[in-house]
C-alpha cells in the first residue's frame, strides 16, 4: 500500500465534485462544487504542500439504470441510485491510488457512495474505517422510518448496514461499517423513529448538549483514542450545517444552536494532529442560498485546518503518528 503521509514531497489529494441535489428537499446543492472551487479551496490545499488533483465534477449520464424495485419512502431513489454507484467506483478507485480523497458535495446522498467506496478499500487491506459525522441532523433514518423520505436523511443509516436501500449499489459490493465505527458529532435534529434505531444500535452520539457541558477537547479525544486503539482510519463526512446557521446560511436544512467558529476549528485541528484522517466529504453547501460566499469560504478555512493550516507553527505529540507507521 502507498502510504501517502510517507513524505510531504509526496503527499496527494484527489478532489471529486459530486453535483447532486435530489436527496433533499432544497435545490441547489448542485453548485457546491463549484462555488468551493471558487471559494479557493485547491489554492489553500496546494499552499499546505499538497500536489492537488482535480477530477473535475462527476456524471452520471452513462451509467446505466438499473431494474431493482424501487423502495417505498425513497424519493428519486433510481437517480440517487445511480448516483451512488458511480461515486462507490470512483471513491475506491481514488483511494486505491494513494491519494487522500476529497468529494465535493452536493447533498448528503454522496456519501452512500463515498463512504462505501473508501470502507470497500480498507476492508480489503485488513483496516477498520471510523467515520466522523460532523452534522446538525443523524441521517440515520430508513425508507422504513423516514417522515420526508428524503434520501439524504438514510445516509448513514445506509453506511452501517441497515435494511430498505439493499439494491443501491446494484452489482457492486457493500462494505458496511459496524454502527460502532461511526461517530455523530454536533447532532441537534433527530427524529422520533430514528432516535429508538440510534438508541437500539448504540451509535455513539456527541450532541450539542454534551459539547456543551464537557467540550470540544475532551469529546474529540475520545473519537481519537478509540480508532487508534483499533488501529483505524478515518473518514470526515462534513455537513456544513453543522456549523450554527450564523456563520453558514447556506444550506437547505437550518437549525439554530451549532458550533461556534472556533469549535468547528478545533475539531478540525485536532483531527488533523491525530494523523487519521485519509478522506473527507464537504456536502449540503447550498450557493444559492448563501451570502456572498460566505459559507463557501467558511468551509474552505475549516478544510485548511483539517489539513494542517495554523496560525503559529507547532508540534504536538501526535503529529508523528500516521495511518501504516
Amino acid at each position: 500500500m502507498t502510504d501517502v503521509f510517507k513524505s510531504d514531497l509526496t503527499r496527494r489529494i484527489a478532489v471529486l465534485g459530486a453535483p447532486i441535489d435530489i436527496g433533499a428537499s432544497q435545490h441547489g446543492t448542485l453548485m457546491g462544487p463549484a462555488a468551493l472551487r471558487t471559494a479557493g479551496l485547491l489554492t489553500l490545499l496546494g499552499g499546505l504542500g499538497f500536489k492537488v488533483e482535480d477530477h473535475g465534477d462527476l456524471s452520471i449520464s452513462e451509467v446505466v439504470e438499473l431494474v431493482d424495485a424501487p423502495p417505498d419512502n425513497a424519493r428519486h431513489y433510481r437517480e440517487i441510485q445511480r448516483w451512488t454507484r458511480a461515486l462507490s467506483a470512483q471513491a475506491y478507485g481514488l483511494a486505491r491510488s494513494g491519494a487522500i480523497p476529497i468529494f465535493l458535495g452536493g447533498d448528503h446522498t454522496l456519501s452512500m457512495g463515498s463512504v462505501n467506496g473508501i470502507a470497500r478499500h480498507w476492508h480489503e487491506i485488513g483496516r477498520e474505517l471510523f467515520v466522523m459525522w460532523l452534522d446538525a441532523h443523524a441521517d440515520y433514518n430508513t425508507p422504513a422510518t423516514t417522515i420526508s423520505g428524503n434520501m439524504h436523511g438514510m445516509s448513514a443509516a445506509f453506511l452501517c448496514g441497515e435494511p430498505g436501500l439493499d439494491g443501491l449499489l446494484g452489482e457492486q459490493p457493500r462494505s458496511p461499517i459496524g454502527p460502532d465505527q461511526l461517530e455523530l458529532f454536533g447532532t441537534r435534529s433527530i427524529d422520533k423513529l430514528e432516535k429508538d434505531l440510534l438508541r437500539n444500535r448504540r451509535i455513539s452520539v456527541a450532541d450539542m448538549r454534551q459539547i456543551d457541558e464537557f467540550g470540544v477537547g475532551v469529546l474529540i479525544r475520545r473519537v481519537i483514542d478509540k480508532v487508534k486503539a483499533r488501529n483505524g482510519v478515518l473518514h470526515v463526512s462534513f455537513d456544513v450545517d453543522f456549523l450554527d446557521p450564523h456563520l453558514a446560511p447556506g444550506v437547505g436544512t437550518m437549525v439554530p444552536g451549532g458550533a461556534t467558529y472556533r469549535e468547528a476549528h478545533l475539531v478540525m485541528e485536532m483531527l488533523h494532529d491525530s494523523g487519521l484522517v485519509n478522506s473527507v466529504d464537504i456536502v449540503e453547501l447550498n450557493p444559492f442560498l448563501d451570502e456572498r460566499g460566505r459559507t463557501a469560504r467558511t468551509a474552505v478555512e475549516l478544510i485548511g485546518s483539517l489539513f494542517g493550516q495554523q496560525i503559529t507553527d507547532r508540534t504536538t505529540p501526535t503529529n508523528a503518528i500516521r495511518p501504516g507507521d
